[in-house]
C-alpha cells in the first residue's frame, strides 16, 4: 500500500508538471500566432488539460472498469466548475466576455444534456458515442470559424510567426503530454488498488480521488493563468475541458466498449452536473462577471455534492 500511495503521488506530480508546461507553451503560442487567448484556452489548453481524463477513461474502458470511465469524466466536469473555478472566483472575481462565454457554455451544457438523454436507457452505446462526438466536432468547427473570423476581419492582428519560431513551445507541449499519459496510467492502477483497499465503491473513488487527480492540470492552469492575469484562459479552458470531458472522452470510450450507467449517475451525479453548469452560466451571463460570492456558492454546492456522495452511496 505504501508503494501504491507513493506511485499515486508521483503520478500527480507528473501530471501537474506537464500542466505547467502546457499553459506556458499555450500562452506563448497565443502571443506568437496572434490567436486570442480565449480560443487558445478553449482548444489547445483544453486538449492538453483533458489529456489525463481522456487517457484514464479510455484506459479504464479498455480494462473493463466502465464505472471509473463514467465517474472520472463526469466527476472531472463537476470538479472543474465546483472546486477549481469556484475556488478561484471566491478568491478573485473574474470578468466575462459574453460572446465567447455564452457560445462555449452552450456547447458544454448541450453535451451534458445529450449525455443524460442517451444514457437514460442505462447504457451509452457506440451509436450514442457518435452523437456525443458530433457535438465535439461542432465545438471544434465553431472555434475554427471564430479564429478565421478574427484573422479575416481584424487587420490589427499581427502576422503569424513561422513554425520554426515555436519549436521550444512545441517540445514543451509534447513533453508535457508524455508525462500526462504515463502519469494517468499510474493513477488508474493506483486508484483501483486504493478503492479495493478502503472498501469504497470504485464509482466514488472515480468521482472524487481520480477526478480530482486528473483535474489537477485544470487547477494548475486556472491558478497560474489567473495569477498571471490571463483569466480569459481560465474560463475558456474550463468550458472547453468540460465539453471534451463529456463529448470527446465518453464518445471515444463508448467506441471501446458500451458504457453501463449506474442508477446513481442518473439520480444524483448527472443532476448535480447540470445544476452546477447552469449556475455558472447564469452567474456569468447576468452579471457579465463572476463575483466572489458566486464563486463561494458554486464551491459550496460542490462540497454539498461530495458530502451527499459519501453519505448516500458509500
Amino acid at each position: 500500500m505504501f508503494v501504491t500511495v507513493a506511485l499515486l503521488l508521483v503520478s500527480l506530480v507528473m501530471i501537474t508538471k506537464g500542466a505547467d508546461w502546457f499553459v506556458e507553451s499555450a500562452v506563448s503560442i497565443s502571443e506568437k500566432s496572434g490567436i486570442p487567448k480565449i480560443i487558445i484556452g478553449a482548444t489547445i489548453v483544453s486538449f492538453a488539460t483533458t489529456a489525463p481524463e481522456f487517457t484514464v477513461s479510455a484506459m479504464a474502458a479498455y480494462l473493463d472498469h466502465v464505472e471509473m470511465t463514467i465517474g472520472n469524466a463526469v466527476g472531472s466536469a463537476i470538479c472543474n466548475i465546483g472546486l477549481i473555478l469556484g475556488s478561484i472566483v471566491a478568491i478573485k472575481a473574474i470578468p466575462i466576455e459574453l460572446h465567447g462565454f455564452t457560445r462555449k457554455g452552450a456547447f458544454m451544457l448541450g453535451s451534458a444534456l445529450l449525455l443524460i438523454v442517451v444514457a437514460y436507457d442505462g447504457v451509452v452505446s457506440s451509436f450514442d458515442g457518435f452523437l456525443l462526438l458530433a457535438v465535439f466536432v461542432g465545438f471544434l468547427y465553431y472555434n475554427y470559424r471564430l479564429q478565421r473570423a478574427i484573422f479575416d476581419g481584424n487587420e490589427n492582428v499581427r502576422e503569424k510567426l513561422p513554425l520554426s519560431h515555436m519549436k521550444k513551445d512545441i517540445i514543451l507541449f509534447l513533453t508535457g503530454a508524455i508525462l500526462v499519459v504515463i502519469g494517468s496510467r499510474i493513477l488508474v492502477d493506483s486508484g483501483i488498488t486504493i478503492a479495493e483497499w478502503l472498501g469504497v465503491p470504485e464509482m466514488i473513488i472515480a468521482l472524487t480521488l481520480v477526478a480530482l487527480g486528473t483535474s489537477l492540470p485544470e487547477l494548475i492552469t486556472a491558478v497560474s493563468a489567473t495569477l498571471k492575469g490571463h483569466q480569459d484562459i481560465s474560463i475558456g479552458n474550463i468550458l472547453g475541458a468540460n465539453t471534451m470531458d463529456i463529448a470527446l472522452i465518453l464518445g471515444v470510450s463508448s467506441q471501446i466498449r458500451p458504457l453501463t450507467i449506474l442508477p446513481q449517475s442518473l439520480e444524483y451525479d448527472f443532476p448535480f452536473m447540470i445544476l452546477i453548469m447552469i449556475l455558472l452560466l447564469v452567474f456569468g451571463i447576468t452579471g457579465k462577471k463572476l463575483s466572489r460570492w458566486e464563486g463561494g456558492l458554486i464551491l459550496g454546492v460542490y462540497l454539498g455534492y461530495i458530502a451527499g456522495l459519501f453519505t448516500l452511496y458509500n
